[in-house]
């Protein structure tokens, strides 16, 4: 990289890149980060923008920066220790309302390196993304972006979504063995805010979720819901000593 190219790059650019890997589960609570030597090399800017966004990083609570040793992935509190996986139409069905879907795409692509990552595989795999939006009653309540391994659902393409959601095909293809998932307030991007019609900027809940089946990763999803619409219950049990699957 040239020096122009290094002064024109922002941390906020570094800071998001890294948030969003964190995010993903490409890096997991407790890693290691590459050095600052090595993040300068990879996103090619100043040496000075990759120690500001690890700053920030850092105030946020999202890294932790040990003295002679780097910089890791702080270990976040989970918001409960009973992890429930559920399809989004059986959990409208149980308060008695409608769910509807709203295909936005369905597609198959080549995953990036951060998806990759995420999903333990080689950067450029095929892999299958979708698009789609969530309504309760009418009303938009959920954007799922997933991206999904065809090994574990190899008719994924075929499905109609207007009848049957992502989960329920994984359920059935890949039973889940493992589940993580990251819970964060953002803000709408205008594309996000159009899709769940909410104004643009407003405040969203997104569950950044990686599901296993069998050793394998079969998804992982980005989920955003209207923060004035959405609720997000956990439930404690002291008796249980592991996370359960739902």
């Amino acid at each position: 990289m040239n020096a122009r190219r290094k002064s024109n790059l922002s941390y906020e650019t570094v800071k998001t890149s890294i948030h969003q890997r964190i995010a993903d589960g490409g890096w997991q609570p407790g890693v290691r980060l590459p050095s600052e030597r090595e993040l300068v090399l990879q996103f090619g800017c100043a040496r000075m923008t990759v120690h500001r966004a690890l700053r920030e990083l850092e105030a946020e609570g999202l890294i932790e920066r040990r003295q002679g040793s780097g910089s890791y992935v702080a270990e976040l509190h989970p918001i409960s220790n009973l992890l429930q996986v559920r399809d989004i139409h059986d959990e409208i069905a149980e308060r008695g309302h409608a769910h509807t879907t709203r295909v936005c795409g369905i597609t198959r692509e080549r995953a990036s390196a951060d998806v990759a990552g995420a999903m333990r595989l080689r950067k450029g795999t095929a892999v299958f993304r979708c698009q789609l939006v969530h309504l309760e009653n009418g009303v938009p309540i959920q954007f799922e972006d997933r991206h999904v391994n065809p090994a574990l659902a190899p008719d994924l393409l075929r499905q109609d979504f207007s009848c049957v959601t992502p989960s329920r095909v994984l359920f059935e293809h890949a039973p889940l063995t493992e589940a993580e998932q990251v819970v964060e307030a953002v803000l709408a991007t205008p594309e996000q805010a159009k899709l769940l019609d909410v104004p643009a900027a407003s405040a969203l809940l997104m569950v950044s979720r990686r599901t296993v089946s069998q050793g394998k990763v079969a998804s992982i999803a980005r989920l955003y819901h209207p923060g004035a619409r959405y609720r997000l219950i956990g439930r404690f049990s002291v008796s249980s000593q592991e996370g359960k699957l739902a």
